[in-house]
């Protein structure tokens, strides 16, 4: 009888020869674009993302949707609230609960409008509702500004289900993924009772030490590489030193996952990862998705062949419209399967 390994891994997903021609050109049109024009760390953090948004960067202004709707929520600072965006399902029927959601940008850029029809496409797909949190920005606000904002968001919505329903999913890309992990670490032990029913994450960072193998060994990297990521981590998690970085609150892959997961009687919720093989952080999302399985918790890696990071937000590329539908399909799964 062979012997049979206790941790398996579809190796063929990270073979050259199985880079579509597609994903190669996406991935040298991205190359090019993110190349052109001035840098955040250049014209400063708060010009750039005004930048963005006025359509005046090489990268394609966000669509805004009529039907998002802008609010706010209550922050443990009486004197700030917290912007949030709504998408409620096109059909008119009743929405089934909320998926809370946190965007990527390095906790540098971005907001909560830049996800609309991403966002859309979850609450048509699934009947939720689904909320993006503008958390506070670094460098003007560092670390833990964000994730505080995140966690005052989820508990808020937690303890007022008749405000939007009850939350019952939570994803996001990049730093939103951080963000949305450090949140359910957090309402493990603040809200033990509310069960969280699966989280939707892609390419998210779990290492703010930057420790892993992949922002070094992927030598041709699109969209972020090891530079750009300190320059992220340096306006985030200023003056920390890689061995303050590992403290469990700031890099959740050092959490002590089965402790955490022993604070609920539900434990870690479901969650699927998403990542693609070219991409500088995939050792971060191989790494927590083993790391939750072996927690005891669902743990579902989905590996794109070729793919970099943010590639899901790549208009028109197939491989982004099927990672975005495998992210809908695992949170419609749970609204349906729950009924």
């Amino acid at each position: 009888m062979s012997i049979q390994s206790d941790l398996t891994i579809d190796a063929s997903r990270f073979r050259p020869d199985n880079v579509s021609e597609t994903t190669k050109q996406v991935n040298n049109f991205v190359r090019n674009i993110t190349t052109k024009g001035p840098r955040w760390h250049e014209v400063g953090a708060a010009t750039y993302r005004e930048m963005h948004l006025q359509g005046k960067l090489a990268l394609p202004a966000p669509t805004f949707l009529p039907g998002a709707t802008d609010a706010t929520l209550p922050s443990r600072d009486s004197s700030r609230l917290i912007p949030i965006r709504i998408y409620k399902p096109d059909n008119g029927q009743p929405s089934e609960g909320v998926f809370l959601h946190a965007h990527g940008g390095g906790w540098v850029l971005g907001d909560e409008k830049i996800s609309d029809k991403v966002l859309q496409r979850y609450a048509n797909g699934c009947q939720l509702t689904a909320i993006s949190v503008g958390y506070r920005h670094a460098p003007e606000n560092p670390y833990p500004a964000a994730v505080d904002d995140c966690i005052d968001a989820a508990q808020y919505l937690i303890d007022h289900p008749e405000k939007y329903g009850p939350v019952r999913f939570m994803g996001g890309e990049s730093a939103g993924a951080y963000l949305v992990v450090l949140t359910t670490f957090h309402l493990l032990a603040s809200r033990p009772s509310h069960a969280i029913e699966g989280l939707a994450l892609q390419y998210g960072v779990y290492d703010p030490t930057l420790g892993l193998p992949s922002l070094t060994t992927i030598t041709q990297p699109v969209m972020i590489d090891r530079a750009a990521m300190e320059r992220f981590r340096g306006a985030f998690l200023p003056g920390k030193t890689p061995e303050q970085c590992r403290d469990p609150s700031i890099s959740p892959i050092y959490a002590d996952l089965a402790g955490l997961a022993a604070k609920s009687p539900t434990g870690l919720p479901p969650a699927l990862f998403v990542v693609g093989t070219d991409d500088p952080l995939v050792d971060d999302t191989i790494l927590m998705g083993s790391k939750w399985s072996i927690a005891g918790a669902e743990s579902i890696v989905k590996i794109y062949p070729g793919a970099t990071h943010g590639f899901t937000a790549v208009p028109g590329f197939p491989v982004a419209e099927e990672a975005n539908a495998v992210s809908v399909q695992f949170v419609k799964d749970r609204v349906t399967g729950s009924k």
